[in-house]
């Protein structure tokens, strides 16, 4: 057994060759090489010799139908002719004793057990090569490798080789010095690491990169009510491929590890919003925030009334209201027994409240979701407190006009003691007018 490689431009292919004993049989195929390793996008030619009798019972042999197959259906061979996997990308090459199999721009499908087949004239002249050519179509590939201090590359492929070629690393298209299987890097953003067979730089294996063009979306669409089930999808572009993480805002505990968060029955509890991060063995990235918001009817509303327990008449009274909903909830006041509304809003305010107006009064929630009340009772009497306020109101209004009363009153004595006091004067002063 030996190795012997070939390459040419544009493929790189490796051969296995079994050398085959003197003794033959009449009908045979004969491979050589009986094991074929090449690289995705190479151009590969498979051969063989082929030998029968020249002569059967008087009758000369002639080669009517030659081929070469992978596949069998329905116990006969498929010609690679026929088959559109091989469209456009086989030739065959015949003579009176070889045949010559050429594949271009071979895929990674592309790799399995060749055999030659031919059909004579003679009865039952038909015969395969077995066990055939094993072909083995292969990507190089970057293998990494990071521990805490440092990044390792290694370019790799399971084709088996006596003398491993020298390599050719690539960052962003740009040629690298190194020109071995495994370098060390120090990663950056954009940095994308590539290698190949020297010589056959357009033969190249992936690259292999951090995250990037990460994107974090909601899947669902429309109002998400509670009990819906919600999915939250992460995406990026990675080689080696990204294991994905989500958390919460304000929550730096991982919620899912999976690509798409599924949340399938979700609660008001859950709304908030989220982000998720990408990362592999060359680096990591965040996502923005996507936020979720549940929608639900209002909870039964907490009420309350100021002052809480006995209210005296004339006080001034407020009622409130609120309720946990999404979206907000609109407030209305009611009184029971009466169908109109008393007031809109959290609050309802009754500056001078009176006896009559005491009972129970409820408030009612209410958004696009549903509409939820509760009820609260309003005390009011009327008490000592209120009497005594009556009392000295009045008795304060007595005492003021017994004194506007008592000051009049001295006021006109006063007015009538000056005139009494000025009669005397004015009746001598006519007098002594009359006199003169």
């Amino acid at each position: 057994m030996s190795f012997s490689a070939a390459a040419a431009t544009g493929f790189v292919v490796l051969f296995l060759s079994v050398t085959v004993g003197q003794d033959e049989p009449a009908w045979s195929v004969k491979y050589d090489p009986s094991q074929i390793c090449a690289f995705r996008g190479s151009t590969v030619t498979i051969k063989c010799s082929y030998k029968y009798p020249y002569i059967i019972d008087g009758i000369k042999t002639e080669v009517k139908t030659r081929f070469w197959f992978t596949k069998v259906n329905n116990r006969v061979p498929v010609n690679l002719m026929n088959d559109s996997d091989y469209k456009d990308r086989i030739t065959y090459y015949f003579t009176k004793s070889s045949s010559v199999l050429t594949i271009k721009d071979l895929k990674q499908r592309d790799s399995a057990k060749y055999k030659f087949r031919f059909i004579t004239n003679q009865p039952g002249g038909e015969f395969t090569g077995s066990p055939g050519v094993t072909l083995t179509v292969l990507d190089l590939r970057v293998q990494v490798r990071r521990s805490e201090t440092q990044t390792e590359l290694k370019c790799e492929s399971s084709c088996d080789q006596i003398k491993p070629p020298s390599y050719v690393w690539f960052n962003k298209e740009e040629k690298m010095e190194q020109q071995i299987s495994s370098i060390v890097v120090s990663v950056r953003d954009g940095d994308r690491y590539s290698c190949s067979v020297k010589g056959h730089d357009d033969l190249r294996s992936p690259s292999v990169y951090a995250p990037e063009f990460l994107s974090a979306k909601l899947m669902s669409s429309g109002q998400i009510t509670e009990g819906r089930s919600v999915t939250l999808s992460c995406s990026s572009d990675a080689n080696p491929a990204a294991k994905y993480t989500w958390r919460k805002k304000n929550n730096q505990s991982v919620v899912s590890t999976d690509q798409q968060f599924v949340l399938s029955s979700i609660l008001s509890s859950d709304s908030g919003q989220y982000y998720c991060t990408a990362q592999n063995q060359l680096g990591e990235k965040t996502s923005g925030l996507v936020s979720v918001q549940v929608t639900y009817a209002p909870r039964p509303p907490s009420v309350s009334v100021t002052p809480s327990g006995e209210i005296m008449e004339g006080s001034l009274v407020t009622l409130s209201c609120s309720s946990d909903a999404n979206p907000e909830a609109n407030y209305s006041w009611y009184k029971e027994g009466e169908e109109a509304p008393k007031a809109s809003g959290q609050n309802f305010t009754i500056t001078n409240i009176l006896f009559k107006q005491r009972g129970n009064y409820y408030c009612e929630a209410q958004n696009s979701r549903g509409r939820c009340n509760s009820t609260v009772t309003v005390n009011v009497v009327a008490g000592q407190s209120m009497s005594t306020t009556i009392i000295i109101k009045l008795t304060l209004f007595i005492l003021i006009s017994l004194l506007v009363l008592i000051i009049s009153l001295r006021t006109l004595r006063t007015m009538k003691m000056n005139r009494k006091l000025t009669e005397p004067i004015e009746m001598e002063v006519r007098r002594t007018s009359e006199v003169t």
